[in-house]
């Protein structure tokens, strides 16, 4: 007598392979960076200095992954939502007037999608 399993065991376990492969993958897919956003809106205003914003936040314990310009800007990403109103609190006062401070999440490429972004095409 073979003692073979019924087909929906097969079904079943595999399902609960991918379901429990997903739980693992899909926070790390869809997990999200916060930034704040300094920009000038009035023409005549510089942007702060990166490392002088830097060395404020640092100063108050608030935890900077990067500080980048983008465009008319600055864009700092920092380790949690918490940090962001530290660091958004923490700037008002430190910039002149005329600057906008604007809270921002962005989603965060994973280490494999930055590396092939990185990676030159040789085409032809």
């Amino acid at each position: 007598m073979s003692t073979q399993r019924p087909r929906w065991q097969y079904v079943l376990v595999t399902t609960l392979a991918l379901l429990a492969l997903a739980a693992v993958f899909v926070p790390q897919m869809l997990r999200t960076e916060s930034e704040l956003r300094i920009h000038a809106p009035h023409q005549g205003l510089s942007l702060p200095d990166g490392f002088y914003v830097y060395q404020r936040l640092d100063e108050r314990g608030i935890r900077i992954k990067s500080i980048t310009p983008e465009g008319d800007g600055l864009v700092i990403r920092l380790d949690s939502p918490e940090q962001q109103l530290l660091a958004r609190e923490a700037l008002q006062p430190l910039l002149p007037p005329g600057y906008t401070i604007a809270l921002s999440e962005s989603p965060a490429a994973s280490q494999w999608v930055r590396e092939f972004a990185r990676t030159p095409f040789n085409l032809g």
